[in-house]
């Protein structure tokens, strides 16, 4: 039996069974870890002997006590999320001898449930990016399309997923960082609606925009692994409990009429609209929406998430903590420091962003985008009078070859069109499977309202079986 690709429900009732322990299958992930993750690179750091030991834990308490609904299941951390006592790099080298002094909030709520933990999980640097190909350290490969980009910026925890290197993962979602490689690497993939789940102990990008949420084999995990995760968090003011919502009868989901304009591959186009004819004959009532305000999302994103990276990566300075370059005064540290050991996208973004703060232009580019956020918000939410949930594709393209779009920043960040709405919003949205084209993976994208998680999670399981 390959321990390895069996989901979370399938790994309990094997312990249920007593055909593994939980020390079984930690060593199982491990030894596949060491074996295949020099060719895929979604590893940063694995803790070989920590998940041991939380097994062997899990094993012992088994017999005494009730345990918690993750007991014994291996997973990922993307590697911006901090677990204390831990090497945490936000995929840059800036932080590359930086040492976690405390837990995330979704680390504190996985250890409850016992967890083990194999490690840290590759990233473009800072969570900037949409291919993989921005980390500090390696680029990330795609393990379901070879010579393509895994997507970003949670390329690590996707492409774990995909290669049977965790059970599931962690990634952090700004503009569609966990949407995207879900769909470039044929998982499962949850952004959730902002404040479900705590930002504490996430190295923030645009604290505004920024999400935790998993990366699954399917949408039962994806579910399970959000329940462990999500509620309020004292040590996040932005944080709040649950909200009690209905689940319809019978769902009524809405196409996206501008997610099939301009910039959408026909392949994708084409692949879409087959699913939506599956759809009808399985009598999902389905009909066309528009969302008028969308085509600007893209333009507003990149306002408001520069801006805040401009303020939120200021602090990497050399002076604070992370690594420093020798200077002889003090505005030198900070300008060879962050010369040395910032990526070029990163300089790209932070200067974007001063510039869209700077005197003159503040009124004219950040506080704009901030009155276009609030009316795209609306238009959502006046769709949502008329349907329960929202389907598009997830991304305008397939997975498309490493270095295709690194030498031009614009294309690249076209492949976020279709999943940074929803950030703007505030709202969850969910990627899943559909069937490949080409070969190659195809994710599809449903939007629900604030708090509405669990109608993507009821009809997500429904579309998987179609």
């Amino acid at each position: 039996m390959d321990i390895t690709g069996l989901t979370i429900k399938e790994i309990q009732n094997g312990f249920a069974k007593k055909e593994f322990c939980a020390k079984d299958v930690a060593e199982s992930f491990l030894k596949k870890i060491v074996k295949e993750d020099k060719e895929i690179g979604s590893y940063l750091s694995v803790f070989s002997d920590r998940a041991i030991e939380d097994a062997k834990k899990v094993d012992e308490l088994r017999e005494k006590k009730s345990l918690g609904m993750l007991a014994g299941i291996p997973c990922g951390i993307k590697d911006n999320i901090m677990i204390s006592g831990q090497r945490c790099t936000a995929g840059s080298k800036v932080l590359d001898n930086y040492i976690a002094p405390y837990n995330a909030g979704v680390v504190d709520r996985l250890e409850k449930e016992n967890c083990v933990f194999l490690g840290k999980l590759n990233l473009d640097e800072f969570a900037i990016g949409s291919s993989g190909e921005y980390s500090g350290f390696f680029p990330i490969k795609n393990p379901k399309a070879e010579g393509c980009v895994p997507g970003g910026s949670s390329a690590g925890p996707a492409a774990a997923v995909a290669g049977n290197l965790c059970t599931f993962s962690l990634g952090s979602d700004t503009g569609g960082s966990i949407r995207q490689p879900a769909a470039f690497c044929g998982v499962v993939g949850l952004k959730t609606t902002y404040g479900r789940v705590s930002r504490h102990g996430l190295i923030a990008m645009a604290s505004s925009l920024d999400q935790i949420g998993p990366l699954a084999r399917n949408v039962e995990d994806a579910e399970i692994v959000f329940d462990a995760i999500k509620g309020k968090d004292s040590m996040d003011s932005t944080s709040c409990g649950d909200v009690e919502i209905k689940t319809p009868k019978k769902f009524k989901i809405g196409i996206v009429k501008e997610a099939m304009g301009e910039g959408i591959d026909e392949k994708i186009k084409e692949g879409f609209n087959n699913i939506v004819k599956k759809l009808g004959k399985e009598n999902i009532e389905i009909q066309e929406i528009s969302l008028p305000y969308m085509e600007y999302g893209l333009a507003c994103y990149y306002i408001i998430m520069t801006a805040e990276v401009s303020s939120n990566l200021a602090r990497y300075d050399g002076v604070k903590y992370g690594k420093r370059s020798s200077a002889d005064n003090l505005l030198d540290t900070y300008l060879k420091t962050r010369k040395d050991f910032l990526g070029k996208e990163v300089k790209r973004r932070i200067m974007l962003g001063t510039y869209c703060l700077s005197a003159g232009y503040y009124d004219a580019y950040y506080l704009r985008a901030l009155k276009v956020r609030t009316v795209i918000a609306n238009d959502f939410k006046n769709a949502f009078k008329k349907v329960d949930l929202l389907m598009m594709p997830t991304t305008p393209t397939l997975p498309f070859k490493f270095g295709e779009r690194i030498a031009n920043p614009l294309s690249m960040y076209m492949a976020d069109l279709l999943t940074v709405p929803a950030n703007i919003a505030g709202i969850p949205a969910i990627s899943i499977p559909g069937p490949e084209i080409d070969g190659l993976p195809f994710g599809v994208q449903f939007v629900a309202p604030a708090f509405h998680e669990k109608n993507l999670f009821t009809f997500g399981k429904i579309f998987e079986k179609i």
